[in-house]
């Protein structure tokens, strides 16, 4: 288990990045369920404009507060160009949903100095069975 995960999941405010509008897809699971777990959320895609009576922001530059966690449910293309961009405004921690990660990716933020979770449970799953309940 990556040993960023109790930390970050214990934060209190998350991004989303690739937050979707599509109740199926991930990047909408992953916000939601944040959301019943008690926790800010900022939902990030710059093709919607809300997601559940939520402002949807274009980038996490455009974000009212800096995130303490960043969830990427990103092709890792889109990851690769977002670390750099995590690193200039100050997150300290960006959580890699499977599939949005990449070596590049993961060692870009990792030189930049983010604490990353990879390569393992997706926040879903870390949120359900880490023992967090709403409000935590």
């Amino acid at each position: 288990m990556n040993e960023h995960v109790d930390a970050m999941l214990g934060a209190g405010t998350f991004a989303v990045v690739g937050a979707s509008t599509n109740r199926e897809k991930y990047g909408y699971i992953a916000y939601a369920d944040l959301k019943r777990y008690g926790k800010t959320v900022y939902p990030v895609n710059p093709r919607a404009t809300e997601i559940d009576g939520d402002r949807c922001y274009a980038s996490v530059r455009e974000l009212p507060v800096v995130p303490e966690v960043v969830v990427a449910v990103v092709p890792s293309k889109l990851t690769e160009a977002l670390v750099g961009e995590l690193a200039e405004i100050g997150v300290r921690n960006v959580w890699m949903q499977p599939g949005a990660e990449s070596a590049k990716a993961i060692a870009d933020a990792e030189a930049a100095g983010l604490n990353v979770t990879a390569n393992g449970p997706c926040v879903m799953v870390g949120l359900r069975t880490m023992g967090f309940r709403k409000g935590s």
